[in-house]
C-alpha cells in the first residue's frame, strides 16, 4: 500500500475539499475529515497535514494537488545493520512499545504497543514523529491525534488508584511496566498478520529474564523480540508508542489540572514537593494520594513542609 503526506496552507485544504466530498462529523480526535476515491483514503489532519492511503495514493494525490510534488513513500529491502548490536528496525515491520509517567509523581503510568510496517516508516517521517523526549506537549498531541487513526496500536494507561494498590500488594514499578507492555504488546498482535512481523522491540526498563520474570504470561513472540536502551532514537515502532503513551499521560494530567483547577506539576522535582504540600492544604492528603504515586518520596517531603510550617 502507498502513502503520500502533503502539508498544507488553509486555502489548499479549502480547494482540496471543495473537489470532492468530505466526511466531516463523527472523526478521531484531531482529524478535520475524511474520504475515500478512487480506492484511496484521504485523511485531512487539524495540522494540515493530508495523508492519502492506498494502491493509487500517488496518482490520486497528483489528480487533487498538481501543484505538489508527490513521493510516494517506498522502504528498501536493505537490511544493513546501524552498528554492531542494533539493528535497523525501520527497514522492519516492528511492534515498539514504550511507557510515559513512570517517573512523573503525579499522573499514571501510561504504556503503548504500536506497529510500524515497513511502508509507514517514511509517513512518520514526514509526520516528524522522533523522541518524545525533543518535543513538546502540543507537538505530543499533534502528533499522536494523527498516528492513532492508522497505526494499529494498544493504549493502557493504570491511573493512580490501581497505581497505589498494586504497590501496596508488593509490585515494583517494574512489575508493573513488564506486565502493561506485555498486554499491550499482545493486543497489538491481534490487530495484524504474524507472518508479516519480523520484530518486537521494547524500550529496556529491565533486562530481558527480569521482564521475562515479572509479565506474568509468555511473551507473544520470544524469538522475535528484542529489548534495546534509548529505543526511541533506534525504531519509529518505539518512537510512535513513546509519543502515543506521552500523549495519553499529557490528557490526564490536564484532567487532574482540571479537577483541582491548579496545573499540575510533571517531574518529581523540589517543585512538586511544594505543590504536593498545597494540595494537602487545600484538599487533604487524601486527595493528594489519588492523583499521585503514593511510594515516591515527594509525599514525603511534602508532609515535612506542611509540618514545618505549623510547628
Amino acid at each position: 500500500m502507498g502513502n503520500v503526506v502533503h502539508k498544507l496552507k488553509t486555502q489548499e485544504i479549502k480547494t482540496l475539499m471543495s473537489q470532492i466530498t468530505f466526511d466531516t462529523s463523527n472523526l478521531p480526535q484531531g482529524m478535520k475529515a475524511r474520504t475515500k476515491y478512487q480506492n484511496t483514503v484521504i485523511n485531512i489532519y487539524h495540522s494540515g497535514k493530508v495523508m492519502f492511503q492506498g494502491n493509487n495514493a500517488e496518482t490520486v494525490a497528483s489528480q487533487l494537488l498538481p501543484d505538489k510534488k508527490t513521493s510516494t513513500n517506498k522502504s528498501t529491502n536493505s537490511k544493513t545493520q546501524t552498528n554492531t548490536s542494533t539493528l535497523a528496525y525501520d527497514f522492519y515491520n516492528c511492534i515498539g512499545s514504550d511507557e510515559a509517567g513512570s517517573g512523573d509523581y503525579f499522573g499514571p503510568l501510561t504504556v503503548c504497543a504500536a506497529y510500524v510496517s515497513k511502508e509507514h516508516v517514511n509517513v512518520l517521517k514526514t509526520l516528524g514523529v522522533d523522541d518524545s523526549k525533543k518535543l513538546n506537549d502540543n507537538k505530543i498531541v499533534e502528533l499522536a491525534e494523527q498516528l492513532v487513526t492508522f497505526i494499529p496500536h494498544s493504549l493502557l494507561t493504570l491511573d493512580n488508584v490501581k497505581y497505589n494498590e498494586r504497590q501496596r500488594l508488593g509490585w515494583s514499578q517494574v512489575k508493573m511496566k513488564a506486565v502493561l507492555h506485555n498486554e499491550a504488546i499482545k493486543n497489538v498482535t491481534k490487530k495484524i498478520n504474524h507472518d508479516e512481523l519480523d520484530y518486537i522491540v521494547i524500550d529496556q526498563f529491565a533486562k530481558r529474564e527480569v521482564y521475562q520474570h515479572y509479565a506474568l504470561s509468555e511473551l507473544p513472540f520470544p524469538k522475535k523480540t528484542k529489548f534495546e536502551t534509548k529505543g526511541e532514537s533506534k525504531s519509529l515502532a518505539i518512537a510512535a508508542a513513546s509519543i502515543i503513551s506521552r500523549y495519553a499521560f499529557v490528557k490526564h494530567m490536564d484532567h487532574i489540572t482540571r479537577q483541582i483547577k491548579m496545573d499540575v506539576p510533571k517531574g518529581a522535582s523540589n517543585k512538586v514537593d511544594l505543590f504536593a504540600a498545597k494540595v494537602i492544604q487545600k484538599y487533604g492528603i487524601d486527595q493528594l494520594d489519588a492523583i499521585s504515586k503514593k511510594h515516591f518520596k515527594n509525599r514525603d517531603k511534602a508532609l515535612t513542609l506542611i509540618y514545618k510550617k505549623y510547628n
